[in-house]
């Protein structure tokens, strides 16, 4: 593919760098930009500037709200807004998951119901994937929903449902039928999650902060037109999801990585409270070249995945190598950072240096290889579906 902008795309860059000069300030940037979501702080605000300003949903059909671009719009989105520490929007699950998925698998009444306020951040999305026995093994899910009259009765738990404590309404996968192969059991819910029965309890990561939680789920009533797709699809529709939020985020995980590489050069410049400048050790600016080379690398791969996007219109089983690449290279460099501070890394909070911005980064990266499918998910995935190699089992 031309790596260079098309005269349209230069277009919409300088827009859109214009207008982040003009509408981000200061307290929406930097530290809001890598805070936890809390009550506070959940993105609204910012989902709804970036709406008026017809810069969300990008990628989204003109009839649902949004612009009807090109992917390689929404990765210049990504390049630019990461350039200038902008927060991401709040609705993150919802705009790149929720969204899409409803715009190929809804009905025209539920796409009309939920686009418009997911869009626009009205409506906080969480994911209800996940379960204490069923993390890696999406198809072992064992939240069950049984048909009551007009009703869905939904029992079980989820786990590691990041937002799900600001969250209005969940995307949920439940298991409708046990007789048949677990692939084939499985319904993919719109679940209200202000309805009796659902409790929600946040989860307090090494970070400190609760960004994950676990849903508990005890005989709540979902109507049964919140059902996407027919009984028996849940695993279809549960692979759009997952191909958006493998393939569709993989620019912004690797313009958030190019980000925090700009900083740590910043940091290994910086003179150290001992005197130290790390960047004249030559094995520290060995390490940050090696780190610059490896996200050159996941930079371009992704320009794949978007070639497989533009001419399918779905992200491609390849998004996997963004997200494996990501997650490892994201460890490798606030590692890196912990290093280039030296025993000062130990400390954290006020006392220690960047008021604990490596610290809480690097703390946080630990989760990468986990969330989003799991390091020896995503390899499996690598091997058999681009690579061709055997089935592991």
């Amino acid at each position: 593919m031309d790596f260079l902008d098309t005269p349209d795309e230069a277009a919409f860059r300088k827009a859109l760098r214009e207008w982040l000069a003009t509408n981000l300030s200061p307290a929406t940037a930097a530290s809001d930009a890598a805070a936890a979501p809390t009550e506070q702080h959940s993105g609204r605000a910012w989902s709804r500037k970036l709406l008026n300003a017809g810069y969300a949903g990008l990628t989204w059909p003109v009839q649902y709200g949004g612009r009807g671009l090109s992917p390689t719009y929404q990765a210049i989105f990504y390049e630019e807004t990461a350039a200038v520490e902008a927060p991401a929007p709040g609705n993150y699950i919802g705009v790149n998951m929720a969204g899409p998925t409803i715009i190929a698998w809804g009905t025209d009444e539920q796409k009309q119901r939920f686009l418009p306020p997911l869009l626009s951040g009205q409506e906080i999305w969480c994911q209800g994937f996940s379960e204490p026995d069923s993390g890696s093994d999406l198809a072992g899910a064992r939240t069950q929903a049984v048909l009551d009259g007009r009703n869905w009765i939904v029992n079980g738990q989820k786990v590691w449902s990041s937002l799900a404590h600001l969250a209005d309404w969940c995307i949920l996968l439940v298991r409708t039928d046990t007789q048949v192969a677990k692939h084939d059991g499985l319904s993919f819910l719109l679940v209200d999650m202000h309805l009796p029965g659902v409790e929600v309890r946040p989860l307090r990561q090494l970070t400190g902060d609760a960004e994950f939680n676990e849903i508990f789920f005890t005989d709540v009533r979902v109507p049964k037109e919140s059902m996407l797709a027919k009984p028996g699809d849940g695993w279809k529709v549960a692979m759009t999801t997952l191909l958006h939020e493998r393939g569709t985020s993989a620019f912004a995980m690797a313009s958030a990585l190019q980000a925090n590489l700009r900083r740590l050069v910043e940091l290994a410049l910086q003179s150290q409270p001992d005197g130290r400048i790390p960047a004249h050790n030559p094995l520290v600016r060995h390490a940050i070249a090696q780190l610059w080379v490896t996200f050159q690398a996941l930079r371009f791969t992704n320009y794949r995945s978007i070639t497989t996007l533009v001419d399918t219109g779905t992200p491609g089983p390849e998004a996997s190598i963004a997200k494996l690449a990501w997650s490892e290279a994201n460890q490798q460099l606030t590692e890196l950072a912990r290093i280039v501070q030296g025993s000062y890394a130990a400390l954290d909070g006020d006392d220690a240096m960047w008021s604990g911005f490596w610290q809480y980064q690097q703390l946080r990266s630990r989760g990468n290889t986990i969330e989003a499918g799991t390091t020896e998910i995503l390899r499996n995935i690598v091997a058999e579906r681009v690579l061709g190699l055997p089935r592991s089992r």
